[in-house]
């Protein structure tokens, strides 16, 4: 899906890779090792988009940004980021808490 409003300032949607099935697995790869590259790329996305908008902090601080509004989007994006991984995160925590209550036998 393309949007090209969200395009035109910088913005790429997350794709999630798509298995092949005619790669054959190493040792070391399953869902779980997906899983954890998934969530370090998506953690390292989340600094990226904190630092740009740092970065466009200090030159609006400075005098040096041309556009504000530049700030603004990437703050906002910044922002809207880091709630959606904090959500994320609350609901890992609650699944793997009731789990844990869950009575074996």
């Amino acid at each position: 899906m393309s949007v090209s409003g969200i395009e035109s300032i910088g913005f790429t949607p997350y794709v999630a890779p798509v298995a092949t099935p005619s790669a054959a697995p190493a040792a070391t790869s399953g869902p779980s090792s997906e899983f954890g590259s998934m969530l370090v790329d998506g953690i390292e996305r989340l600094e990226g988009l904190q630092d740009k908008a740092d970065s466009l902090a200090v030159q609006a601080a400075s005098g040096t940004l041309p556009n504000i509004h530049d700030y603004t989007l990437a703050a906002t994006e910044a922002e809207v980021a880091t709630k959606l991984t904090v959500a994320v995160r609350n609901k890992a925590i609650e699944a793997f808490t009731e789990i844990m209550r869950m009575q074996v036998g």
